[in-house]
């Protein structure tokens, strides 16, 4: 079962969630919080697998208790809903250790989707928002490299970064590098830790913002 902690100042809200989450099989609400400070403590209490993160709360914000969550209690999978669809917020959801963000205004179907894909370690990105969020790569200068950040990787870990930014998983990176899964799963673990990143989403920002890749790099 994929335990839950629904987070959010509408008690509306979270009955919703707590009833589309709660209808499925796999899944269980394991509690409610409704702010960022009662989140990150029912989030200790509980030790949920996910954490489905309102960003704009009274108090004690969405983006700075995922924060303290993700940093406090590294198991734990932050996946943020936000009613507004600005750029900034999903960069700042993801760098705070989210490993998702999604618009409030998805399917029930999509959410839940969402959750199961954030439990299994992956990222999960709403497609009109990637979209737009690759445009303002696209738009804005290109940062200037900085070797440093990439300094502790190997050259295989380097060639594994950059496919991880271009969208392959795993088991497609494994086939461009004609290795084992299991070898590109090392490779990525030892990455993660040298650059400092929790998953695969944190993983593209930190590819993009050191001049690792670009968008539009085939």
């Amino acid at each position: 079962m994929i335990n839950v902690l629904i987070v959010d100042d509408h008690a509306l809200v979270r009955a919703g969630f707590h009833m589309i989450l709660d209808a499925q099989d796999d899944m269980s609400v394991a509690g409610e919080a409704e702010d960022g400070e009662q989140a990150l403590r029912r989030a200790r209490e509980l030790r949920p697998d996910v954490v489905l993160m309102d960003l704009h709360m009274p108090g004690a914000d969405g983006i700075t208790a995922t924060a303290a969550i993700t940093a406090e209690l590294p198991g734990v999978r932050v996946l943020a809903l936000s009613t507004f669809d600005l750029d900034e917020y999903v960069v700042d959801a993801l760098r705070a250790g989210a490993s998702g963000f999604l618009p409030k205004d998805i399917s029930p179907e999509e959410l839940v989707e969402g959750v199961r894909v954030v439990q299994r370690g992956e990222s999960v990105v709403a497609p009109r928002l990637l979209t737009r969020l690759i445009g303002t790569f696209v738009r804005a200068p290109r940062p200037a490299p900085r070797p440093a950040a990439l300094a502790e990787l190997t050259d295989r870990e380097r060639e594994v970064l950059t496919l991880i930014a271009r969208g392959q998983s795993n088991a497609e990176i494994a086939a461009s590098l004609q290795v084992a899964a299991s070898t590109v799963k090392n490779h990525v673990t030892s990455l993660f830790a040298k650059i400092r990143v929790r998953d695969r989403a944190q993983a593209v920002i930190a590819a993009y913002e050191a001049g690792l890749v670009t968008p539009g790099d085939a």
